[in-house]
């Protein structure tokens, strides 16, 4: 019994370590159609093209140009650290 109360424990802990990995707390994202920024915790509307740390530029239309030339746009769940790895 004592084993079973301890894998459950750590299957919970495990699956709240990995929710908190995916919440990002500086970056950009497409929600809705529209760039949001996300700072601090906070959401707001982007509202000028951003540079992440690699030299990646995100512009508010969604569109991005990475560092080596590669273009792409982002869609609606996409979202982007500043360190310009990105998150789905």
């Amino acid at each position: 019994m004592k084993k079973q109360l301890l894998i459950a424990a750590l299957v919970m802990f495990a699956g709240a370590a990995m929710a908190q990995n995916t919440m990002m707390k500086d970056g950009v994202m497409m929600k809705d159609g529209k760039m949001m920024m996300m700072k601090d915790g906070k959401t707001m509307a982007m509202t000028s093209d951003m540079t992440m740390s690699d030299g990646t530029k995100v512009m508010k239309d969604g569109s991005v140009m990475k560092k080596d030339g590669t273009k792409m746009t982002m869609k609606d769940g996409d979202a982007m650290e500043m360190s310009g790895m990105m998150k789905k």
